[in-house]
Formats: C-alpha cells, structure tokens, sequence
C-alpha cells in the first residue's frame, strides 16, 4: 500500500498526459508518470518516491504499439514484459524480459518503466544499447527522436514532465546471434548478481551489463579488448575489465571479488559460444 494520499489520472492521448503533467505542477503538486507501477510503489513504502498525484499512460494509443515493419521494429513503453517475452520479436530482448522478477511482476512491469526506472539492475536496456535503438519521448514541446545513446548515461536522461512513448529497433539486430546471461546469489530467487548480454553482428561482439557497477552500461573500451581476438580469452577479458567505467558492486547481494568471479566465468562462456558459432 503506497503511504500518501495521491490522486489518480488516465489520460487517453499523449498531449493530454503532457498537458495534465504541466496543469498538476502548476497547483505546487508532485505528478508522477505512472506505467507498470511496480517501482512506485516499491520505493514509496521505502519513503524513496512521492507523489500527490499519478497520470496513467499505459492506455494511450502509442504506447501500447507493437509492430514490425520491413525496416523498423516499434515497441511501445506501456508493453508488459510477458507481452514482449510471449510475441518474440527482438529475441535477445525477450530473453532479458522474461527474466527480470517473477511472472506475476512481469504482468505488470513494463518496458519504459524497467528503461527508466531507479533500481540500477534495468537489465531490458541492454539489448537496445546493443542494437542502437532509437527512443521516441513526449514532452511539452512535442514528440522527439534520439539514439538511445545521446539520452542515456547510467540513466536515461529526460526533463521534466516529459515520458518515454516508444522504442524503435533496426530489425537486423533481431536475427544476430546473440547470449543473455543472468547470475543471482541463490538459483532462480532475489535480485541478480550480474547479467550480461552479448551480440555478434559480424564478426564483432558487442557487449552490455547490468549488476556490475551501479548501473547499466555498454562500453566501447571493454569491446575493443574483448575483440582482440590475436590475444587468449583469458588476456582479453583481464584487458576488458580494466575497461569498466567504475570499479565493480560491492554490496549485500555479492562481495566485489565474487562479482568478479562470476563475471570472469560468464565473459568467458560468452566469448568461446559466440566466436565459434
């Protein structure tokens, strides 16, 4: 149960969600974009979030799309994580979805609110760094598209009032051969430790993480020693974590030296299925 008294708001169109957005700050009011609604009200109750009022874009038209065209591939924000793991249509994306929290979660848990969200794990952004993706947001001045690259560092980087609408993919990565790899401390229960998602387009292996520092990542330093393929495995991969833009998690889910370990093992597996596939 959230701990505060909010009002609550289900707009039937973008500029209307943008509109109520800039009405309720205007009467000295917190809104909040409401999506999955997972989170929200997870750090609610840890007094992390607060809002006094919600507005619902799960129902507005273009944030429920999902189609696929010769040359583009259109995921809506407001798509459920079971609707994306269930319709297949970005594989590697669909192997991240369907192995964030539980079943019951994943109903719920949508792909703009897991890419947007404030707990650090957001392991769905990893195959859309990989495929550089583009991202559709809706804000005051109207709808803009970016690389998901020029709006995401460590998180994705929006003003006020404004929402992820869609996510737009070249479906050539689709069909790359590709690995996802979760790790957590106990089998299939409690957060993740690390997870890494891994593509081949070419003969070059992209690489991106979630679990490893405090947010999710891709890095083109930790590639390059990665595709330096003159050198051993085991070189490449010493190299690569060298690489990391911050040193590894130290937390009470796994001691830094255990992430490593796990990370040394999965990079491995990755890097040996991939390059002799």
């Amino acid at each position: 149960m959230i701990p505060f008294d909010l009002t609550y708001h289900r707009p039937s169109s973008i500029s209307e969600a943008v509109q109520l957005f800039e009405q309720i700050q205007k009467q000295g009011k917190t809104p909040l974009y409401y999506n999955g609604g997972t989170e929200i009200i997870t750090l609610s109750r840890l007094n992390l979030v607060f809002a006094d009022a919600v507005i619902d874009i799960k129902h507005i038209p273009e944030c429920r799309v999902l189609d696929r065209k010769q040359n583009e591939l259109t995921l809506g924000a407001a798509l459920s994580l079971t609707t994306i793991e269930e319709a297949n249509p970005f594989p590697l994306l669909a192997k991240a979805a369907s192995e964030v929290a539980d079943h019951t979660a994943r109903n719920q848990i949508t792909l703009g609110g897991n890419v947007c969200g404030q707990i650090f794990y957001r392991e769905t952004v990893l195959p859309l760094l990989l495929a550089d993706c583009d991202v559709v947001i809706a804000g005051k001045s109207g709808l803009r598209q970016h690389s998901i690259h020029e709006v995401f560092d460590q998180h994705i980087r929006l003003e006020p009032g404004e929402f992820l609408v869609q996510i737009k993919v070249d479906p050539i990565y689709t069909t790359m051969p590709h690995i996802h790899i979760k790790r957590r401390k106990q089998g299939n229960v409690g957060y993740p430790l690390v997870t890494v998602s891994m593509i081949k387009k070419e003969r070059d292996l992209r690489v991106a993480f979630s679990g490893v520092c405090p947010f999710p990542f891709r890095s083109q330093a930790v590639e390059e020693q990665l595709n330096a393929r003159h050198l051993p495995i085991e070189t490449r991969i010493v190299r690569a974590l060298q690489q990391l833009p911050e040193p590894i998690l130290d937390d009470v889910e796994g001691s830094a030296e255990y992430r490593l370990f796990v990370l040394k093992n999965i990079l491995t597996d990755m890097l040996i299925a991939l390059e002799e596939g």
